[in-house]
């Protein structure tokens, strides 16, 4: 098993990165009544998946295995509480993963 934390910070970001093997674009945004979600596009821009919520022990990437995804995005908290991240802990107390069988 292949498991790589993405580093993120507790501020709005987007940023390139290869998972699987895929280059893609990630943005994560912050909204006060939903929280942290993820977008993620591919090399040309073009939208992958939209404003998935941070959701802990959950794999964001499972309702979209139609476009080909080869492992998991996971996001994992310190105390292994079901609670979403904060606004000001995302990668510190809470911590996205990238997971290949």
């Amino acid at each position: 098993m292949n498991i790589q934390e993405i580093p993120l910070t507790p501020d709005n970001q987007q940023f390139g990165i290869a998972l699987g093997g895929q280059q893609m674009t990630m943005r994560l945004t912050w909204r006060d009544e939903a929280g942290w979600l993820l977008d993620l596009m591919d090399s040309a821009g073009g939208a992958l998946v939209n404003s998935v919520p941070l959701v802990p022990g959950a794999n964001l990437l499972a309702q979209h295995a139609h476009l080909g995804f080869t492992g998991a995005l996971i996001v994992m908290v310190d105390n292994n509480e079901p609670e979403l991240p904060t606004k000001t802990n995302l990668g510190i107390g809470s911590h996205l993963y990238f997971v290949q069988e």
